[in-house]
């Protein structure tokens, strides 16, 4: 059974809910070789009750890329995309960035926050505009 199918069926018959965490999406497709768009589009959206962001380190190990999921940085580009598409899938659901190591003076989190928040404002009956 595939991740995806084994969380959708979790919260079926558990009735709760699932926190969907992009960034770990993001980094572990990335590790391993899968669709991250795929992936989220796998997910039951109305199982879907919060969402996560946070940064990632990238790494050399032996000539391969190594995704790290670190908190220690800025939202990368293309998780910021992976998020605009969790929204069109799941709604204006609670996000959270993630930030924990490494961290930086408050207006660069607040920043970040701000950048979830317009994605968030923007979505429109499950439509980012």
């Amino acid at each position: 059974m595939a991740e995806v199918q084994f969380l959708n069926a979790l919260a079926q018959r558990t009735g709760c809910g699932l926190l969907c965490d992009v960034n770990n999406v993001y980094v572990t497709c990335g590790n391993l070789g899968g669709d991250p768009a795929a992936w989220l589009d796998g997910l039951d959206p109305g199982a879907v009750g919060e969402i996560h962001l946070a940064g990632h380190a990238v790494n050399d190990v032996e000539g391969s890329t190594i995704l790290i999921d670190d908190h220690g940085s800025p939202v990368a580009a293309p998780v910021w995309a992976l998020f605009e598409r969790a929204l069109r899938r799941f709604g204006a659901v609670p996000t959270l960035i993630e930030w924990d190591t490494d961290v930086p003076p408050l207006e660069v989190l607040l920043g970040e926050a701000a950048r979830a928040q317009e994605r968030l404002a923007s979505v429109s009956d499950g439509v980012v505009t």
